[in-house]
Formats: C-alpha cells, structure tokens, sequence
C-alpha cells in the first residue's frame, strides 16, 4: 500500500482528497497546509509520495516546497492545483514533477497519476 502525504492549504479540500484517496486504498500519513509542516512530517515519516497544492500557508509556496523535498528527500511529486499560467508551469517544470493534475479533477485522473508517479519512483530505485 502507497502511503501519501496531502499538502493542502483549504481544510474542506484537504479532507476531501483524504476521503477519495483512503476508499482507493492508499495510506495517508498525513495532511499539512504549510511547507515547513510538511518538511517537518516528510521527515518524521518517509511517505512514498506528496500530493501538493501549490498555494500553501506561511513563507514557501508549494513549488519552493517541492524543490526543497526534491534536493533532502528524492520523494516524487504530484501537483494537484488550480494554477496552469505560463509562469506558474515554468516554475513547477524546474521542480521535475512526478505529475501535475488540474483542479477540479476526477478521481480516477487523480490516481493514474499518482500510479504513474509511484512506478516511475519504483523504476529509478
């Protein structure tokens, strides 16, 4: 069984994702709304893979988030976000993510690229 972190700023959206991914039998170890939180619970906990809004609470964004959690840790990525400007894509591009899923999204979107993510991670062990 996968295990995912859920980085998450809106607490509705947050529970909802959680909810939808534990029916489709992922573990999930946790949700954080910050950057620091969530490099604080990566550590504590060694997830197999982050799920990450790129709009986050306090100082980092959820892209400086995933460069730092790329650098420390190698843990794949998957953005779940409402944010596709040229800039914004630019600057998730240089992060080298395992996926990037629009919201509002289908489940089923949702976890081929959270499947696709975790084989790919797999393959580079």
């Amino acid at each position: 069984m996968a295990t995912i972190i859920i980085a998450e700023d809106e607490k509705i959206v947050a529970k909802d994702i959680e909810n939808k991914l534990k029916k489709s039998g992922y573990e999930i170890l946790g949700v954080v709304s910050s950057g620091i939180e969530l490099l604080n619970k990566v550590s504590e906990s060694a997830p197999d893979l982050v799920l990450m809004d790129i709009k986050l609470d306090g100082d980092m964004d959820g892209i400086e988030t995933a460069q730092k959690l790329k650098d420390a840790y190698g843990i794949p990525v998957v953005y779940l976000t409402a944010y596709a400007d040229k800039l914004t894509l630019a600057r998730i591009q240089e992060t080298e993510p395992s996926g990037y899923v629009l919201k509002p999204f289908k489940l089923s979107e949702l976890r081929k690229s959270i499947e696709y993510a975790l084989s790919n991670s797999s393959a580079r062990l």
